[in-house]
């Protein structure tokens, strides 16, 4: 199964510039520090937005969560970065209650 509505996701670009892919936030630096390895920072966010769009939200969802603001979809995928490096990542994404339209909550390494 793929994300409903999966061309209209939401990804919100401060998140990516000042939280996945910030060297000095408290969290993200060290999200930061793994998407630094794939050839992605703060310069070119934007080419990460696109590989998300591209490459996470063509693959299939491997869990859904009920929760009380809505329903929360986990991607475990493969990226692959501009230096052509592949490696596996998780992606959670949500439609929240009311909404049809996906939003992008964060990303991580995988296993």
């Amino acid at each position: 199964m793929k994300i409903p509505n999966a061309n209209k996701a939401v990804i919100d670009s401060e998140k990516l510039h000042n939280y996945i892919l910030s060297p000095v936030h408290p969290v993200g630096r060290f999200k930061a520090a793994f998407f630094k390895k794939l050839g992605y920072s703060t310069n070119n966010w934007k080419v990460l937005e696109q590989d998300l769009r591209n490459q996470i939200l063509s693959q299939n969802v491997n869990e859904v969560k009920l929760t009380r603001y809505g329903r929360k979809f986990i991607i475990k995928g493969f990226l692959r970065g501009p230096p052509k490096k592949t490696v596996q990542i998780v992606t959670v994404w949500a439609i929240i209650k009311g909404e049809n339209i996906p939003r992008f909550i964060t990303a991580y390494p995988g296993e």
